[in-house]
């Protein structure tokens, strides 16, 4: 898939490190942007510059830290100049816990991080795009944001939020030149669901039944898509999830 219109054009990426930030990273780049990651995962930040040079830069922290992701934020403005796209992809899983199993740590790292981080980071990126009249935002939703099951109560949670989150930013910002919209991935081959491949890799295997189009997507699939929606092509497609779940939530 190739988009020409993103060369020139600077591209802030959370959860750059792995998984589908990192895919999304490799395919704006292999289209002519440049990219900047922020990731508490330092090691797969680094692979990523020594693979793509000047075209890659990136800040270690988490979105949880308001002041981490405003450092990063403006390291990427001294160094590229301007932020045209930021896709919020980092996230965190909860293990399915169900609300008598969730503690409170674990739903305050989940929200931290799945949705005080998507909002600290637009928040921190956001009046620059206000300032030039453009942007595109794509945010990290899931299908557990639309049905139950996708995962446990705290995740289930800041995934609705994450989509509530999209619609209401796209309804405020519109008409000042910012379109915001989301993904739901389904099932993502990704380090996040190492767990489900291990051993006998019998939860991926039901997983994979279970699902209508029978297969794990991979992170390449979720970053056309997030490819498509940052682009002029989309131009007319606000406030909206879409899901990518091999048809799990038709069933």
């Amino acid at each position: 898939m190739r988009f020409d219109e993103f060369k020139g054009q600077t591209v802030f990426i959370t959860g750059a490190a792995s998984g589908i930030g990192q895919a999304q990273a490799i395919a704006f780049m292999e289209n002519g942007a440049t990219v900047f990651g922020f990731d508490l995962d330092e090691e797969g930040l680094l692979r990523l510059k020594s693979q793509n040079g000047s075209c890659f830069s990136y800040e270690v922290g988490s979105v949880a830290n308001n002041d981490e992701v405003r450092q990063a934020v403006e390291r990427a403005l001294s160094i590229f100049g301007q932020i045209d796209i930021l896709l919020n992809t980092a996230g965190v899983l909860d293990g399915y816990a169900k609300t008598l199993e969730t503690d409170e740590d674990l739903w305050n790292r989940i929200m931290d991080t799945n949705v005080k981080g998507t909002y600290f980071v637009t928040n921190a990126i956001m009046p620059h795009m206000l300032a030039r009249k453009s942007g595109v935002i794509v945010n990290m939703a899931s299908i557990a944001g639309l049905v139950a099951g996708g995962g446990g109560a705290a995740y289930t949670a800041s995934k609705h939020a994450i989509i509530g989150y999209t619609k209401q930013t796209d309804y405020d910002y519109c008409r000042e030149g910012i379109r915001v919209n989301a993904i739901a991935p389904g099932a993502i081959q990704t380090p996040m669901n190492k767990a489900d491949f291990e051993g006998d890799g019998k939860m991926a295997k039901w997983v994979a039944e279970e699902t209508p189009a029978g297969r794990w997507a991979q992170p390449d699939e979720v970053a056309g898509l997030t490819l498509y929606l940052a682009s002029r092509a989309s131009d007319y497609i606000h406030g909206t999830v879409i899901p990518m779940d091999g048809g799990w939530i038709a069933r």
